[in-house]
């Protein structure tokens, strides 16, 4: 699948400017790709006149104090000129600047204020009450971009803008503010800084009042596909942290806000709707709860069995296949981001779906810097996954092909009958990964787990919180061939999965009939739900799971004022428009619950909609 290119975009810095080419992977119309020439990681050896970047030392700070004596004094006129030639100010002894050299010689440098400082340069201008935060240990200032004049027209500027996101990430910063000159505003707006619409003057020069979250900014980057790669490229980093530490993937739980993530005032739970997450809406099985209850504290003192033995042998005997063929895990999270990252690596090559789980591209993107291609899903098509393309897409090479089914977000189903044959035919050096967090809810003869377990390539991922209510407990197993998951469980932890989930795991294999019952009533209760969503205009997405996908009205408000709006109202829904490449700001996600409950999200949605 090749890479499309986006036009570059221009944007002048008084005294610097930027020069920022944009781009992504993007999938073909055929669903098929070609191997493209493998990525190199950046390195102090192989890339000679690259820009180098790190911490400004004694010499450096020097050289910057003249430097902007020179640009800010003489050629801006923001300062008075003095007869020393040198500019700093109090903060200095404070500030943290970031240099960049290239052949030897100061390029550029960005200054960054740390909350320990005490004070701020947008002190002298602003009242911190402005500020939509408040002003903790958390809140660092960027200030005093500069490009000296042989490296204007150079993407210098956006290096030394990510350096300063990265080391504000690595020491715990939380939000950046920043005062940006009002010619340049839209570079730090496309960077992710938000103007509060307050502007000051120094010399000749005005300024414009920005802040950001420094998760909003790195939310922002993910969107421009291929640029942090492309920046990281550009420049040899000696930094103190690890320079590739990506943000997390962002996730639903946006409820837990309101609760308290402390746990102090829990009873909170029962004025809120957590449709941002896809919990079930039953309680575990009575076994489960009678078990725990009865045993709670003897659980919670007692180490578990070293290895999930009995979980391991429950789960064989409930699934029909051997014990070797079966690897708990913490979750699915644990047992993603384990196997993954011990089979892959930055030369890698993998395909996943789009729209689908956020978690697998950060994995592979963030995580271990493969290259990923998409297979993308249309809407017109309910992002069904077309099976010809998926087809020829398996014949291309890759090493790892990721399949959610059915998918997240759209409840999209593949049967089995269907894409058996296909994975059966598929070439043996391809990892097919297929999530089937959800397949119960499409019945429990669709599950690929027996034909994983005899399976040369085909490992199945099985998350037990959804479908049995224990996202909380955090238990899940990968079910394949015992070849795949010997290497996995030599660097599995003892005591991966603790007591109380083990048991709970175990007594809710063993209550197959109280889930059967429960799934039958989650598609009765999806049914009514969407029809009241189609009510309000909505376009329903038709899907099998727990959660409906829905298009929001074209002449309303979009995802992000809708989800907004519904919170005000203790309603918390997903905005999916960053779950696909091109899902829209149109698109909301949206969890099932009880029938009752299913009526108070339709009525908050109703006047969120209006």
């Amino acid at each position: 699948m090749g890479r499309r290119n986006v036009p570059p975009m221009k944007t002048e810095i008084p005294g610097h400017a930027t020069h920022i080419r944009l781009s992504s992977h993007q999938s073909n119309q055929s669903g098929s790709s070609h191997r493209r020439t493998r990525r190199s990681q950046p390195g102090p050896t192989s890339r000679p006149a690259q820009f180098s970047i790190h911490v400004a030392a004694a010499a450096d700070r020097e050289a910057i104090y003249r430097a902007r004596h020179e640009i800010y004094a003489r050629e801006l006129g923001q300062h008075t000129q003095n007869s020393a030639g040198r500019l700093s100010d109090a903060l200095d002894d404070s500030n943290v600047y970031l240099a960049a050299h290239l052949n030897g010689s100061l390029a550029g440098f960005i200054s960054i204020t740390p909350p320990e400082a005490g004070s701020f340069s947008v002190d002298k201008y602003f009242d911190r009450a402005a500020f939509p935060f408040t002003f903790d240990n958390t809140v660092y200032e960027i200030r005093l971009l500069t490009v000296l004049p042989p490296c204007r027209g150079s993407e210098l500027a956006s290096l030394l803008m990510y350096a300063a996101l990265r080391w504000v990430e690595s020491h715990g910063g939380k939000w950046i503010v920043a005062i940006g000159r009002r010619e340049v505003a839209d570079m730090y707006i496309r960077s992710g800084l938000r103007p509060l619409g307050l502007s000051g003057k120094s010399g000749a020069v005005t300024y414009d009042l920005m802040t950001a979250s420094t998760e909003d900014i790195r939310g922002r980057l993910k969107e421009l596909r291929g640029l942090l790669d492309r920046l990281e490229a550009k420049a040899v980093w000696y930094l103190p942290f690890a320079f590739r530490k990506p943000a997390a993937c962002f996730h639903g739980g946006a409820f837990f806000s309101a609760i308290g993530e402390r746990f102090d005032s829990l009873d909170r739970h029962r004025h809120i709707i957590n449709t941002d997450v896809l919990d079930a809406w039953y309680p575990p099985s009575p076994k489960v709860l009678e078990t725990l209850v009865d045993h709670l504290p003897w659980l919670l003192r007692t180490s578990p069995p070293t290895g999930c033995e009995g979980l391991i042998e429950i789960i064989a005997e409930a699934r029909g296949v051997k014990r070797a063929s079966i690897l708990p895990g913490a979750g699915s999270s644990d047992l993603i981001f384990r196997a993954l990252r011990h089979w892959l690596n930055p030369e890698s090559h993998a395909l996943i779906l789009d729209p689908t789980y956020g978690e697998y591209a950060h994995v592979l993107e963030q995580v271990i810097g493969c290259t990923v291609d998409r297979l993308p899903l249309a809407r017109e098509n309910n992002y069904a996954v077309n099976l010809e393309r998926l087809n020829a897409a398996l014949r291309d090479g890759y090493d790892l092909v990721v399949l959610v089914n059915p998918n997240s977000p759209t409840g999209q189903h593949i049967p089995r009958a269907e894409l058996e044959p296909l994975l059966r035919n598929s070439p043996s050096q391809t990892r097919i990964w297929v999530d089937e967090t959800y397949v119960e809810y499409a019945g429990p003869e669709q599950s690929l787990e027996q034909f994983a377990a005899e399976s040369e390539n085909v490992i199945v991922c099985k998350s037990m919180s959804k479908v049995y209510a224990l996202s909380g407990a955090r238990a899940a197993y990968l079910c394949a061939g015992a070849h795949q998951l010997e290497e996995l469980r030599a660097i599995t932890p003892p005591w991966v999965v603790s007591l109380p989930a083990q048991v709970a795991a175990v007594k809710a294999l063993q209550d197959p009939q109280y889930y059967a019952a429960r799934y039958s009533e989650t598609r009765a209760l999806r049914e009514a739900l969407a029809r009241d969503l189609a009510g309000l205009g909505m376009q329903v997405v038709p899907g099998i799971a727990n959660f409906i996908l829905a298009h929001l009205p074209e002449n309303g408000p979009d995802a992000a004022t809708v989800a907004h709006r519904c919170k005000e109202k203790g309603l918390f829904i997903r905005d999916a428009r960053l779950m696909g490449s091109r899902m829209g700001d149109r698109v909301v996600r949206i969890a099932v619950k009880d029938a009752q409950t299913n009526r108070r999200i339709a009525a908050i949605l109703h006047s969120a909609i209006m």
